[in-house]
């Protein structure tokens, strides 16, 4: 097992938030109607994608009857039916759709993770959750840093939960540190390898995003673009 696999199945058994646990654990029992007949994940969602991903996509946290339910990252949600078709649409991604972690989806070069792999009630974390996970994501970070180029932080929560957790892995954060944005971008000196790090900030796919067209696909895709080029990826088509 190497060092990801090690992380990841450590990650699937930690019980360290009790809010947390006790939310993700009672969706899984009662379920929503529409997936009844589904046997929940109920527990912290571990990344996915390669182990010697040059890109990396920071969420937020798994969704309740999404990423709670399937096991994996940004599946099985609305979130995810904005995210994939991007991800494939650019040639990061084998297919558009992400309905559970046996569909056969492959990522090409990139990993998905998020600063807080336990569903949070009413899609929320706290500062404490935040803090308590962020080991989890600083170890991922040191894993990836022989390959990892590069990284898109969905969101402004994401943002600030990434910065510290770019630091304690041995990137060099500018103070004060940089402001979330759309579009956003730092290079962070440093690192466990010694080079520097793409930065990328990008709107979160959530629906009151999504839905409300603060983030359209086409802004998507252009900073997926950018992003995979900045590490090597070579993603397909123009910029829009």
């Amino acid at each position: 097992m190497d060092g990801l696999s090690e992380l990841d199945e450590r990650i699937t058994g930690c019980r360290a938030c009790p809010r947390l646990v006790d939310w993700r654990e009672e969706v899984a029992r009662t379920k929503r109607a529409a997936f009844e007949d589904w046997t929940y994940w109920g527990r912290p969602v571990p990344g996915f994608g390669p182990h010697d991903a040059s890109l990396l996509i920071i969420g937020l946290a798994p969704a309740a009857h999404g990423a709670n339910r399937t096991g994996r990252m940004f599946t099985g949600d609305r979130s995810g039916e904005f995210l994939y078709p991007a991800l494939y649409d650019v040639g990061l991604a084998s297919r558009p759709t992400a309905e559970s972690a046996d569909d056969g989806l492959t990522l090409y070069g990139t990993r998905i993770t998020s600063p807080v792999h336990c569903a949070p009630p009413a899609n929320k974390p706290t500062t404490e959750e935040r803090d308590t996970c962020r080991p989890w994501l600083v170890s991922e970070l040191k894993l990836l840093a022989p390959t990892l180029k590069a990284v898109i932080v969905l969101g402004g929560f994401g943002w600030q939960a990434a910065l510290p957790a770019f630091s304690a892995a041995g990137w060099q954060v500018p103070k004060p540190r940089p402001a979330f944005g759309h579009g956003a971008h730092v290079v962070l000196p440093g690192g466990p390898e010694g080079k520097g790090l793409d930065v990328f900030g990008c709107f979160h796919v959530s629906q009151r995003n999504t839905f409300t067209g603060r983030l359209t696909p086409g802004m998507l895709r252009n900073v997926l673009r950018t992003a995979a080029a900045e590490a090597g990826l070579h993603p397909n088509g123009p910029a829009e």
